[in-house]
């Protein structure tokens, strides 16, 4: 692959995760707390302010595939301890640099892009 199909890729990469970001239920402060350290699905049901991290109220197996896609995306990472991979995620730095651009909150996406992102979601080939 030649460096201007790789810098496409990139960038087509990237577009897709702010995407991403900006049709998921998750607010800014929730990828704040990722920044600082790991956090599990679970962890984060139980947690009481959980209304100022996410937009919707989720359960922890729909929480889970929302973080799995973050994950395939490039957003986030699972955490590694020394028994290997964790159910716990953390911000990748391409998370933090995406995040960047909105230090006021990520804006919420149009419809027509909810519905690119869903079907993009549904069929990644779009």
């Amino acid at each position: 692959m030649n460096a201007s199909a790789q810098t496409l890729l990139t960038a087509r990469s990237r577009e897709r995760a702010r995407q991403a970001l900006r049709c998921l239920p998750f607010a800014l402060e929730f990828y704040s707390i990722l920044e600082r350290g790991a956090l599990s699905s679970t962890e984060l049901a139980a947690r009481p302010d959980w209304s100022e991290l996410c937009l919707s109220q989720l359960n922890r197996s729909r929480t889970e595939d929302q973080l799995i896609w973050l994950i395939q995306l490039g957003v986030l990472r699972r955490e590694v301890d020394g028994q290997g991979l964790t159910e716990r995620v953390r911000l990748t730095p391409m998370g933090r640099e995406l995040l960047l651009a909105w230090p006021a909150g990520i804006p919420p996406a149009s419809p027509a892009q909810r519905l690119h992102h869903w079907l993009r979601r549904r069929r990644p080939r779009l």
